[in-house]
């Protein structure tokens, strides 16, 4: 995003305080503040991750194993401190007909196994250093990925104003819901103008869930999802034939999985280092989001990935260090072994609180006033982005975007190809080639030249032109072919020295530029088999 987009992102969301770097001095208050940050998200993970195992259709224990597992592992070696990582509703879309397509208890075997692949091909991903790559995305897509994201985050709320049988809550309890959704949000809002001593999302979901167990209010509650007590995570291999079939079967899964957790995390990433100051990182996020789904996939979680919603909780709340996220996964596991009785009582309208001020916070809304004053492909792109988010799933959108923008660069560039013509004293025409020369705009420099019509020598000068790609050698072939089939002969000027060796490859062009270290000039060189050769 850029920077001015980024500070209002910034200052609507927390204050000016939000883009600082993470402190290098820890002491007791910054301490504080990161453990009560990491209390704050591990409250809002538990219904989240419970909600996300329902969608993928295991145990809802399966999807807070996986928000402890790989939250942990994430906040202690993943590439971008005040990251929240953990079981989210991207992958649990996928999941679902995975497991779907097994008897009971079978297929969620068959879900740890693609978990471990899944996080094998991260690694290998992370190792590779091709998570660099996501540099590629361009700022309107990270503009309809923040949007859609935003409204994913809102609509997967409203299913909490909803009974069992999916109709909507009664009118005076849909009210009261209501009605404790608008105070938790107020209080968030609030808190901040008085005092900063305590994380205004904490405060929220405390004070809400205060008025609803004192006056014993009949609101849903965390225990309504599901009980979520239980043990220790176990280790143990995924029950399924160790064979090629099973390879074959969950491979295309897992290689699913593993793109949507890496583009969902990379650009979280990106999305919390321009908030906090903070660079790099991408390689280290996918072999940490790697091993993480590894780990759990053998301690009976459903892997997982970067949250944008929690890590934005965290940045909130004044998570800036690692500290933060593994007290989120410790408290977490807390809940799970001790605490589950009074986690249970809390309402869900304070945790669906804390979430419509992260859709608040999350949504771009400056990119609904620049929509009329940005290119028109731009505009395009931010709103196709954030519709196919919303309809499909991050991956599909981020490739669909990825794609119209380089299209629509590709011609912008094809179209920037031109010449301009002279003759020198000797008789000789000039082609001066101004632009790249490329797959795009290959077609429109042949169609430049009039082999019949000039004279016998011929000079194209590409000075302030750029020899890119294959399809510019064929082009540059095609010409030479023409004017060689006439009896003329044509000669290449100023050529880069990056072209120069292209050329060269190719087996067309052999010059010495020692003595010219800016430009391999090819002057004195006419067609020679089909292309360039000497006089």
């Amino acid at each position: 995003m850029n920077s001015s987009l980024l500070a209002r992102f910034a200052d609507r969301f927390e204050g000016p305080d939000l883009r600082v770097a993470p402190t290098s001095k820890l002491d007791a208050s910054v301490l504080r503040v990161e453990v009560l940050a990491g209390l704050t998200v591990a409250l809002a993970l538990v219904p989240e991750a419970v909600a996300f195992a329902f969608v993928a259709g295991v145990p809802p224990l399966v999807g807070l194993y996986a928000a402890f597992i790989v939250g942990l592992i994430t906040a202690l070696i993943g590439g971008r401190p005040g990251m929240i990582s953990g079981a989210t509703g991207a992958l649990a879309v996928v999941m679902v007909s995975l497991v779907a397509a097994f008897p009971p208890g079978v297929g969620v075997q068959y879900l740890f196994a693609t978990v471990v692949v899944m996080g094998i091909i991260q690694i290998f991903v992370g190792l590779m250093q091709w998570g660099k790559f996501i540099r590629l995305v361009p700022h309107p897509v990270m503009l309809g990925f923040v949007n859609g994201l935003a409204i994913v985050i809102g609509k997967s709320q409203l299913d909490f104003f909803r009974t069992e049988g999916g109709a909507w809550l009664p009118p005076e309890q849909l009210l009261l819901v209501l009605g404790l959704v608008v105070l938790t949000m107020a209080v968030i809002w609030g808190l901040p103008k008085l005092t900063s001593a305590i994380p205004a999302p904490l405060a929220g979901i405390g004070v809400t869930a205060a008025i609803v167990i004192v006056l014993g209010l009949p609101v849903p509650n965390v225990g309504d999802l599901a009980d979520i007590s239980g043990g220790l995570p176990q280790f143990g291999l995924p029950d399924v034939p160790f064979d090629m079939e099973t390879l074959r079967f969950i491979l295309p899964y897992a290689l699913i999985l593993a793109a949507i957790g890496l583009i969902e995390s990379l650009l979280t990433l990106n999305l919390v280092g321009e908030i906090t100051g903070q660079r790099g990182g991408a390689s280290q996020e996918c072999i940490a989001q790697g091993t993480a789904n590894t780990v759990a996939g053998f301690f009976g979680g459903m892997g997982g990935c970067a949250m944008i919603g929690q890590s934005m909780i965290n940045v909130k709340s004044g998570g800036r260090t690692r500290i933060s996220g593994i007290a989120a996964a410790l408290f977490l596991l807390a809940f799970i072994l001790v605490a589950s009785p009074l986690i249970e009582l809390i309402p869900l309208a304070a945790l669906v609180g804390v979430m419509f001020m992260v859709v608040i916070g999350t949504f771009a809304w400056n990119s609904l006033k620049i929509l009329a004053r940005v290119p028109r492909v731009d505009a395009v792109v931010i709103v196709l982005v954030t519709i196919v988010t919303v309809a499909t799933d991050l991956a599909i959108a981020v490739v669909v975007g990825v794609i119209i923008s380089a299209l629509a660069y590709a011609w912008q560039n094809a179209t920037r190809i031109r010449s301009s013509t002279y003759r020198t004293p000797e008789g000789a025409k000039v082609y001066q080639i101004k632009g790249p020369l490329f797959f795009g705009s290959a077609t429109g420099f042949v169609e430049m030249f009039d082999p019949a019509g000039d004279p016998s020598a011929v000079i194209v000068d590409f000075a302030d032109s750029r020899v890119a790609d294959q399809s510019a050698l064929q082009a540059i072939e095609a010409v030479a072919a023409k004017y060689e089939a006439a009896g003329k002969r044509i000669q290449l000027r100023h050529l880069t020295r990056d072209c120069h060796k292209l050329l060269r490859r190719a087996g067309h062009l052999m010059v010495d530029s020692a003595d010219d270290p800016d430009y391999a000039v090819a002057a004195n060189y006419g067609v020679r088999t089909g292309i360039l050769g000497g006089h």
